[in-house]
């Protein structure tokens, strides 16, 4: 492709994928400005109310260059799956396209990327049972018990899904339990089924040593601007169960808060996390067609 950033001559997508810190953002603003778009976002922890640092919302300058869509959408306490991101993702394309304005989807939750471009697999529905077994299972062993169960039966979901991340890895188990079929082969399958959107997907050309450094100094930013006292209101607000509250970073925070994680180690725990997490977000593209162009690190 002679240029991956020209504005398709179809109804093609434009959408920004990469690794957390990679420079999604940035790249998404560009394309918006070149090609009078507007951003949707494909962010599990930034569609939450009230949780800021930690989360890498568009600062104010950043939504001053482009009208964003899905951000700060829900309250923390309130349910949001991949289902009812696509819901409203289509609502908002639809809602930009009407207007003569190109949508730009950017995020790093590659699931609700996937599911936008290609549809839901057909998944059996939740069992209140096994989500009850495995919850006790976790609070006598502990989630990364949990995940070495998932391992043992789904080894690509496993390496996709944080150990802690106990809805996710509970619900694979689920999948499992209920049709005996994984959920990596149930995905597999539903691969196949022609895209709901013709799309191109872009990137940012970073190498590890600048994506590391990128990680490590906006983790910088983020505590030495208030994200342990950030995270403190929230819980003090009531919004310790919030789903976000699991998220990369967040989990530390609140570690530290809880006296499991000394000061003087949360910086090095949160940049550890994030790397492994970006481990992950390179296994969810490493079968896309990813465009990777360069962009001047900030």
């Amino acid at each position: 492709m002679a240029d991956p950033l020209a504005a398709p001559a179809d109804d093609t997508l434009l959408v920004v994928v990469g690794p957390t810190a990679s420079g999604k953002t940035e790249l998404a603003l560009r394309l918006c400005e070149r090609h009078g778009g507007e951003l949707v976002s494909a962010d599990s922890v930034q569609v939450y109310r009230h949780f800021e640092l930690g989360t890498g919302k568009p600062t104010a300058e950043e939504r001053a260059r482009a009208v964003h869509h899905l951000i700060d959408i829900v309250d923390p306490l309130e349910e949001m799956d991949a289902a009812r991101f696509v819901e409203l993702a289509d609502a908002a394309i639809d809602d930009i396209r009407d207007r003569g304005r190109r949508p730009i989807v950017c995020g790093g939750t590659f699931l609700w990327v996937k599911a936008l471009l290609r549809g839901l697999a057909p998944m059996p529905p939740a069992d209140a049972e096994i989500r009850a077994e495995h919850m006790a299972f976790v609070e006598a062993e502990g989630r990364p018990a949990l995940h070495a169960r998932l391992a043992a039966v789904d080894p690509d979901a496993a390496a996709r899904l944080a150990p802690n991340d106990f809805v996710r890895v509970s619900r694979a188990l689920e999948v499992f339990a209920i049709t005996g079929r994984t959920q990596t082969a149930l995905h597999a399958e539903h691969q196949f089924l022609p895209r709901r959107y013709p799309a191109r997907l872009l990137g940012v050309e970073r190498t590890r040593d600048a994506l590391d450094e990128r990680i490590r100094r906006r983790v910088q930013r983020w505590l030495a601007t208030g994200w342990v006292e950030q995270v403190s209101q929230l819980r003090d607000r009531g919004f310790g169960a919030a789903r976000a509250m699991d998220a990369v970073g967040f989990r530390q925070v609140v570690a530290h808060l809880d006296g499991d994680l000394p000061v003087h180690e949360l910086e090095d725990a949160i940049v550890r996390a994030t790397r492994t997490f970006t481990r992950r977000q390179r296994t969810w593209l490493r079968d896309e067609d990813v465009h990777y162009v360069p962009l001047p690190d900030a």
